[in-house]
C-alpha cells in the first residue's frame, strides 16, 4: 500500500532542484517542449538502476565499498563538469538564426540517463529512503518496494514534464534577448559545475 506521507515525501524530494531538474529546463529552454520531455524521461530512466540496486541489496555493497563509490562518484563527477564545459562553450545554443545544433531525442534521452545513473547518492539515497515506507508485516516486502519504486519514478517523470513545459512557456521570452541568452547559458554551466564540485566533495 502507498500511503499519504509517502506520496508527500516523495514529491518534496523530487520538487528539489538537483541536477536532472536543470538539465530538463535547460532541455526544456534551448529545443521546447518536446526536447524537455525527452529529458523528463532520461532522468526518470536514469534512476531506475539505483532503484533495482536497492532492491536487490547491491546498494549496501556501495555503501560499505569506498572504492566501488568512489569510482562511480568520480565518473559521475568528470561526466558534469563536461555537461558545465559544453554548456559554456555552446553559444550557438539559444540562437533563433537556426544554427544552433539539434540534438535528437536518443541523444538527450541518452544524456539525461547518464546523468543521474552515474550519481552513486542515488543508491545511497534509496537505500536510507524506501525501507521507511515497507511495512513490517506485509506479506511480500519485495512487491511492496516494487510499488513504491514505480509510483515514485511516475511522480517524478510528471514533476520533471511539468519543469519542462514551464521552462518552454518562458523559451520566446529567452531567445529574443541576447543577454537572457548568455546570462543562462553561463547560469546552466555553473550550475553543472557546482553539482559535480558538491558530487567530488561529498564524502559518502
Amino acid at each position: 500500500m502507498v500511503s499519504l506521507e509517502f506520496i508527500i515525501t516523495s514529491l518534496i524530494v523530487v520538487l528539489i532542484p538537483g541536477t536532472g531538474v536543470v538539465f530538463t529546463v535547460s532541455a526544456g529552454l534551448i529545443q521546447g517542449r518536446k526536447a524537455g520531455v525527452f529529458a523528463a524521461l532520461g532522468c526518470t530512466a536514469g534512476i531506475v538502476p539505483h532503484l533495482i540496486a536497492t532492491i536487490l541489496g547491491l546498494a549496501a555493497l556501495l555503501h560499505t565499498s569506498a572504492i566501488a563509490f568512489q569510482v562511480l562518484k568520480f565518473a559521475g563527477v568528470a561526466y558534469l563538469f563536461y555537461v558545465a564545459y559544453m554548456t559554456w562553450k555552446d553559444k550557438a545554443a539559444f540562437s533563433i538564426d537556426g544554427t544552433a545544433p539539434t540534438r535528437t531525442a536518443a541523444n538527450i534521452i541518452i544524456k539525461a540517463f547518464l546523468l543521474n545513473i552515474l550519481n552513486p547518492k542515488l543508491t545511497i539515497f534509496f537505500l536510507a529512503f524506501l525501507p521507511q515506507f515497507v511495512e513490517p508485516a506485509a506479506a511480500s516486502p519485495l512487491a511492496q518496494l516494487l510499488l513504491l519504486s514505480s509510483v515514485f519514478m511516475a511522480m517524478t517523470f510528471a514533476v520533471f514534464v511539468v519543469y519542462a513545459v514551464l521552462a518552454h512557456a518562458f523559451r520566446k521570452f529567452v531567445i529574443e534577448s541576447a543577454r537572457v541568452q548568455t546570462w543562462l547559458r553561463r547560469s546552466f554551466a555553473a550550475a553543472f559545475a557546482g553539482l559535480g564540485a558538491n558530487l567530488a566533495l561529498s564524502d559518502r
